[in-house]
């Protein structure tokens, strides 16, 4: 048993059979609401809440439109059959803020719905889904057709059942209630009925599943349910049930010291947090517990139960292994040192990694590892697992830890809402897993150290096969791991393929041709395997005419000539391209044009300058004949080699002209939709100015915060590669629009190197082409960027540079936001006198031109400078002022930094309650906005006061949440934490700098760009 996801792990694609029951079969028609419906088009309607909102007829997902559209339908079925009026469905979308033709939109949508459930082709005498009822709809379908009601419908029955004691038949039952849950319910939609039902429904699903761990308890499955509760109590530690029912299953399972343990962790949590003690019946638990009361054993059904537990449900035995290719050959030099990596000299198999590193794509690493794990399989009775990393897929999306490892969970049949949310509840429940069992894991195509670390067992009784074209080094030096490079294949082992695939009477009859085709394959055994599929499937060719056809087309990719490795595959490329249509083919041309790693619907679109259906029809054509893969949906990607031949076919196929304008479409897009994401990820502060869009070039919209950041990391490296692009094709005036745009995102997910060479390429950019207004923008991003890295006299320098040219450009705003940040950085390196002077004179030039926004942040500013001199009266006044002012302007990013500072005065004052209150109310404001950065500090700065004030295991929790939060983004203020939890694991007492000799002054949270406007 495993524990439920709080977000889906994966979602049914278009036209997918969803793999939860038929929900209409449990219903009798007389209890569908609106009364009795005809067998017929409703009946085959399914809907799902209990993750994306979703509908489907019979086996085809219906497409239920926009978000706004998709709350509409879920309001409606959550109410059961019973009307809701207009205005309630406008509050459910939109709250309180609803647009001026809330009700025309309204009816808009519901108007889509009715055509979505009930097209036009069905039969006119059928009765509509949605009805208009008075001021309002109301959805007419079978009741059991909503996944929510046959989850409560079990849920019902399951209580039912364990009152009258039938226990086994109750946990089936729950068990399949929250098998039906696909992850967050209502999951993407937005408004306050989404935020309300989300909670509740999240609530409703942790309470059922405490209530099948308690079932399970009862009926003796004390160890299966360990991993589970253990996971539950670390995402869930204030829930005293789930701690109880942790303590009696260890208990049961012989493990009394850790029960114990488990209570002291709950215990301490209470009182840190809530300042209480655990409930009485926790407490009567954990003292029967210590008397070792006997009544805790299971009763004589219950140890039945658990007797008969492993016999009667075993775990599944995966077998994931890719199939081994018949006609493998070669490579007996390699098999032998893993084979004798394999037997370990010892009764079984060593804990051991290999790095086969090739360099070059069609080396064979993925081959000769899946070959060998075949050959050692029978070694590991208890399953094989496999999984393609796409750690150098030069244009696919890198698997992360945590989507590797539910990967394996699920092979191990682990439901997907079992499965813990953080990586390390994960990896503890994937460890548990493959404790004790002997189980071979390929781990192909990975890319570095951290992303294979987490995916290791901790058992010496499995096998782990990595392939990489990366050293691996750190896997190598500290986890044992033996490295094995890939060469291309002997000329011997070549013929050898050769004949295995092709057959040996053809190869002796053209020897000449045979030795040709090796040549020109440079021996790479991808390449080989192309040719040999060719002149197999044409037993009529001579094999002089495939050494011919390699020879001939050298002039378009070098065709496998010269032991390049992308160049191997053109020609089996071209026999692709020439199938497409001329629109599609034209696409897959342009696509060569895009230098990100992958690429989006609505970016293909506005590179090829086509409408959205019509990019998407011609990509699901390409990707049909392979030589485009949709990586995740909606998001494609080229292979390298493609990637090469789709570059080559463009220059050759279009004319300079037209490149051009695709190249600047697509970098517009981006640059315009980066846009719309700035004003929710920093609001008011001051646009950056657009230039118009080119024709053809749609950029996205964005109504949610969320939306924008979740935009934006999504197409991270897309965004750094076409500021680049910009600079490359002589377009300075995109490229540091674009960097600009970006500053917000930069900083909330201190992205620090994306940030600092965006902005590096940018100001070259601007300073080349003369472009004043761009050199002074992309100026304040490198000094933004440098400021984040704690590199502040390189920042000074840029920062001077930039306030004397916006000075010169008659930009007041601007050369106000160089006077406060140089303030900033003066206070960073500890001139407080210059800090104090410089941000003086940015809040006159802000409340000069009447800009409060720039007035909040000066403000604050000069509280921070006065609490570092000492002057914590005249500090605590500039603080509370600049909260008024950032409170009105809605300022909430520097709100929380403003806090975190008052924190800081409390500390210094060793009001150490105030401190502690303005933090956490700092801590509300970071997390509100999304203020990674922010957050982590002041996690930091609560560490330190928890250990000012003698509570040193809170110290050693708060930093931890903050390294965590560091370590997300690999960001340099994580030095300092571990460097605090070192000392204090060492027996360092009774310090609360930030860092030696620091002074608590120091501890303030600095915003990279403290004068935004």
């Amino acid at each position: 048993m495993a524990l439920p996801s709080a977000s889906p792990r994966r979602e049914s694609g278009a036209h997918e059979r969803p793999r939860r029951e038929h929900p209409c079969r449990a219903c009798p028609r007389h209890e569908c609401p609106g009364g009795p419906v005809s067998a017929g088009y409703e009946e085959s309607l399914r809907f799902a809440v209990l993750g994306r909102v979703r509908a489907w007829h019979g086996d085809t997902e219906l497409d239920l439109g926009s978000p706004q559209q998709r709350v509409v339908l879920a309001a409606l079925l959550l109410r059961r059959g019973r009307p809701v009026t207009v205005a309630e469905l406008v509050d459910a979308v939109w709250g309180d803020e609803p647009p001026t033709a809330a009700v025309s939109v309204l009816r808009t949508y519901v108007s889509r719905l009715r055509k979505v459930l009930k097209p036009e082709r069905q039969a006119a005498e059928a009765p509509q889904v949605v009805v208009s009822v008075a001021d309002g709809y109301l959805v007419r379908v079978p009741e059991n057709s909503l996944d929510l009601r046959v989850f409560e419908r079990r849920v019902a029955e399951a209580k039912k059942l364990r009152t009258a004691g039938e226990l086994h038949a109750a946990a089936k039952l729950l068990h399949a209630a929250l098998d039906g849950w696909e992850g967050t319910p209502l999951a993407g939609l937005p408004g306050p009925l989404a935020e309300a039902e989300r909670s509740r429904l999240v609530e409703e699903r942790l309470t059922t599943l405490e209530t099948c761990l308690e079932v399970d308890v009862q009926l003796g499955r004390h160890n299966e349910v360990i991993a589970t509760l253990t996971a539950l109590t670390g995402e869930h530690p204030l829930r005293e049930r789930l701690c109880q029912l942790l303590m009696l299953a260890l208990y049961r399972s012989g493990r009394q010291a850790e029960a114990l343990a488990a209570y002291r962790r709950t215990r301490g949590t209470l009182v840190a947090e809530l300042g209480i003690e655990p409930g009485t019946s926790l407490r009567e638990l954990h003292d029967r517990i210590l008397a070792a009361d006997a009544s805790l054993e299971p009763s004589a059904p219950e140890k039945e139960s658990y007797r008969l537990a492993p016999a009667t449900r075993q775990a599944a035995r995966p077998a994931q292994l890719p199939a081994d290719l018949h006609t493998f050959t070669g490579r007996q030099a390699e098999l032998k040192q893993v084979e004798e990596l394999s037997s370990g000299g010892g009764t079984g198999p060593a804990p051991m990694v290999i790095g086969a590193i090739g360099g070059m794509a069609g080396i064979g690493k993925t081959t000769l590892a899946v070959h060998w794990a075949h050959r050692v399989a029978d070694r590991y009775p208890d399953g094989q697992l496999y999984i393609n990393l796409r750690g150098f897929d030069p244009t696919g999306s890198t698997v992360t830890p945590a989507e590797a490892i539910r990967n394996f969970l699920d092979a191990f049949g682990v439901p997907p809402q079992r499965i813990p949310a953080s990586l390390d509840a994960q990896a503890a429940l994937y460890r548990s897993m493959l404790a004790e069992r002997r189980v071979l894991i390929l781990l192909d195509n990975a890319r570095d150290t951290e992303q294979v670390r987490p995916l290791l067992p901790g058992t010496p009784s499995c096998l782990v096969i990595v392939t990489s074209r990366s050293q691996l080094t750190g896997l190598i030096a500290n986890d044992g791991a033996y490295p094995l490079t890939l060469s291309p294949l002997k000329h011997s082992e070549a013929h050898g393929f050769l004949v295995r695939r092709v057959g040996a009477a053809r190869l002796a009859a053209e020897p000449q041709a045979a030795k040709e085709i090796i040549a020109r394959c440079a021996r790479l055994p991808l390449a080989l395997a192309v040719v040999a599929a060719r002149a197999a499937t044409h037993p009529g060719f001579p094999l002089h005419a495939v050494a011919k056809e390699l020879r001939d087309s050298q002039d378009s990719l070098d065709a496998l000539a010269g032991g390049d490795p992308t160049t191997d595959v053109r020609t089996v490329f071209s026999w692709s391209y020439e199938a497409l249509s001329v629109p599609a083919a034209r696409l897959f041309r342009l696509l060569g044009l895009h230098s990100g790693p992958d690429i989006s619907a609505h970016a293909a679109a506005a590179l090829a300058g086509l409408p959205l259906r019509e990019t998407r029809s011609l990509l699901v054509e390409i990707t049909r004949v392979h030589l485009l893969t949709e990586h995740a949906p909606g998001r494609y990607s080229l292979h390298d080699l493609l990637r090469v031949y789709a570059a080559e076919r463009v220059e050759t196929e279009e004319t300079p002209q037209e490149r051009a304008r695709a190249v600047e479409r697509l970098l517009c897009w981006y640059q315009h939709t980066v846009d719309a994401a700035y004003p929710h990820l920093t609001p008011r502060r001051r646009r950056i100015p657009l230039q118009p869009l080119p024709e053809g070039c749609n950029p996205l919209a964005f109504t949610m915060r969320d939306q924008a950041l979740t935009w934006c990391e999504t197409e991270r490296a897309n965004l750094v590669a076409a500021v680049h692009q910009a600079a490359a094709y002589q377009r300075p005036d995109i490229a540091w629009r674009l960097t600009a745009a970006m500053w917000g995102f930069f900083y909330l997910r201190s992205h620090l190197h994306d940030w600092f060479e965006t902005a590096r390429v940018s100001l070259a950019g601007a300073r080349e082409a003369d472009d004043r207004t761009g050199e002074s923008w992309s100026l304040s991003d490198m000094a933004a960027a440098l400021t984040a890295m704690r590199r502040f006299d390189e920042a000074i320098v840029h920062l001077r540079q930039a306030m004397m040219l916006c000075q010169r450009l008659g930009d007041t705003t601007g050369r106000s936001q160089a006077v406060g940040n140089l303030g900033n950085l003066h206070m960073q390196v500890g001139r407080l006198d210059k800090a104090v002077e410089y941000t003086r004179r940015s809040l006159a030039l802000d409340r000069a031109s009447g800009n409060a926004w720039g007035e909040g942040i000066a403000l604050a500013n000069l509280g921070d400078a006065c609490q570092r001199l000492g002057r914590f009266d005249e500090a605590n006044d500039y603080l509370e002022q600049g909260l008024g002012v950032l409170h009105a302007t809605g300022n909430r990013w520097v709100e929380g930094v403003t806090l975190d500072i008052l924190g800081t005065v409390q500390h210094r004052l060793g009001r150490h309650d105030d401190a502690i209150q303005r933090y956490h109310q700092a801590l509300e404001t970071h997390r509100d906005v999304g203020n990674r950065w922010g957050e982590g500090h002041t996690l930091g700065h609560l560490g330190d006061i928890h250990l000012a004030t003698g509570r040193p295991a809170e110290a050693r929790a708060r930093w931890r949440e903050a390294l965590a939060v560091f370590e997300e983004f690999d960001h340099p203020d994580a030095k300092e934490i571990r460097e605090k939890l070192r000392r204090l694991e060492e027996g360092a007492r009774g310090t609360e700098h930030t860092r030696p000799g620091a002074d608590p002054a120091d501890v303030g949270v600095r915003p990279a760009d403290t004068s935004t406007t």
